[in-house]
């Protein structure tokens, strides 16, 4: 970073990256031949966008579908195959489990398979509770299951259908995180996982990806464990009482992206931009993000169910943000899971209410001569997909030093105005340096 930029950025008083999970879609039937985006009524966004400039950026790379911390790493300046610790890792340090540098951690997926193993729903209905998946995690974590080749298991429930798993050698040494993901649908590609739409998703038998004796034991341990577990689980009264509800029960576990904690972190986003940052999170994986970056996290948890509500305690809450630091990133996790369920319908109401309850109270007295905004998203998540994709996504900047593309000419935010935006195509390494560049004065 150039002196002047640095002069410039010290004088900022905030800039904002709000990025919102899968938010990039495919046109659609279900909202009118256009995508969820497009249809959506965002008055608040479509008058940033007539502020500010539009292009589109693919998070990662062509052909890359990532998963949310791939792209959050990418947004944020960062190589997310070399640079993060995996899934696992920042899944583990955003429910504070206590990783020693020889443990292995993984994502966690509780799922319903059939008598074949063909995995039906890898998020068990979406109508997992977390009271449910924590007795669920009770129960494999008090069998011990690895006690026998001396390495302690312990499954951490956290949000609905989602977990950690914890491998703590008790013998033998330390563990490897070189191994493949048992779940079918994502792909372990260095520290990033991508998405992967198998022909017969059955669960993976797990490999080590080196030739290590360490990788050979961790996996041998999954697929141990991963045995053992699915036997456990039919036995757990939670998927009784399921059953007799008539909803899909949790008899099955998918692991992917084997992480260990790093030995040469990351640089810490102040070190890196010179900028102290500070972070809105809703999940665990973006909480484990911002530790690891050494972003000041305000996690206010996943949405309840008062949606609107919801939205404005976070406009609260990163207005409160901006006016403290020079930087915040703002995750909204809210069109992504719709995108899974393929229900359009339900994810333009997602953006539509995160434009009314989020976008008008954050932006309302917010002056935007002093203030730059960046909106974005992680990842594209088309519901006719169901699940996520390289798509470019939406690159909206306003704000402080940002000349309008189209001055006083009505915008609607959504994929044909961003890939038609001055900003043009980029990637998602491309991100911070716009948001970040010095101002620059209007044409005369």
């Amino acid at each position: 970073m150039t002196p002047d930029a640095e002069n410039a950025l010290a004088r900022a008083p905030g800039i904002a990256l709000i990025v919102l999970d899968g938010l990039g879609d495919r046109p659609n039937p279900a909202t009118g031949g256009v995508s969820p985006v497009e249809a959506a009524a965002t008055p608040n966004l479509d008058a940033l966008a007539a502020k500010g400039e539009l292009g589109d950026i693919v998070t990662v790379a062509p052909g890359v579908a990532p998963e949310s911390d791939a792209g959050v790493f990418a947004l944020l300046g960062y190589d997310p195959v070399h640079d993060s610790p995996g899934r696992g890792v920042l899944e583990a340090l955003g429910v504070d489990v206590p990783l020693a540098p020889e443990d292995v951690a993984l994502r966690l997926n509780f799922a319903t398979a059939d008598g074949d193993g063909v995995i039906l729903d890898s998020r068990v209905g979406r109508n997992l509770s977390t009271s449910e998946s924590r007795e669920l995690a009770r129960a494999v974590t008090g069998a011990d299951l690895l006690a026998a080749v001396g390495i302690r298991a312990e499954v951490r429930a956290t949000v609905g259908h989602r977990g950690v798993l914890w491998l703590h050698p008790t013998s033998g040494g330390r563990l490897s995180p070189n191994v493949s993901n048992a779940d079918p649908f994502y792909e372990k590609v260095g520290g990033m996982g991508q998405a992967r739409r198998p022909e017969r998703p059955v669960v993976q038998t797990v490999r080590a990806l080196d030739t290590s004796p360490e990788a050979a034991r961790t996996a041998d341990a999954l697929n141990r464990f991963l045995t053992a577990a699915a036997d456990r689980l039919a036995s757990v009264p939670v998927n009784a009482r399921r059953a007799m509800a008539g909803k899909k029960i949790a008899n099955s576990l998918l692991v992917r992206n084997a992480g260990a904690l790093p030995e040469h972190p990351p640089v810490p986003f102040e070190k890196r931009y010179g900028l102290r940052g500070a972070s809105l999170t809703e999940m665990p994986v973006e909480r484990g993000i911002a530790e690891i970056l050494g972003l000041a996290d305000r996690y206010v948890g996943p949405m309840g169910p008062d949606r609107e509500s919801g939205y404005r305690e976070r406009a609260r809450v990163a207005r409160e943000l901006i006016a403290t630091y020079p930087f915040v990133y703002v995750h909204l996790k809210g069109p992504d899971e719709p995108g899974h369920d393929g229900n359009a319908v339900a994810k333009r109401e997602v953006i539509e209410a995160i434009d009314r309850s989020f976008f008008g109270p954050f932006l309302d007295g917010l002056d935007l001569a002093t203030y730059r905004i960046g909106v974005t998203a992680d990842h594209a998540t088309p519901a006719i997909l169901k699940g996520h994709s390289d798509d470019p996504v939406p690159f909206l900047v306003a704000g402080a030093g940002v000349v309008p593309e189209a001055p006083g000419v009505p915008r609607k935010f959504g994929e044909t105005s961003a890939a038609s935006g001055t900003l043009g195509h980029g990637r998602g390494a491309d991100v911070l340096p716009r948001l970040l560049r010095p101002n620059r004065p209007a044409p005369a």
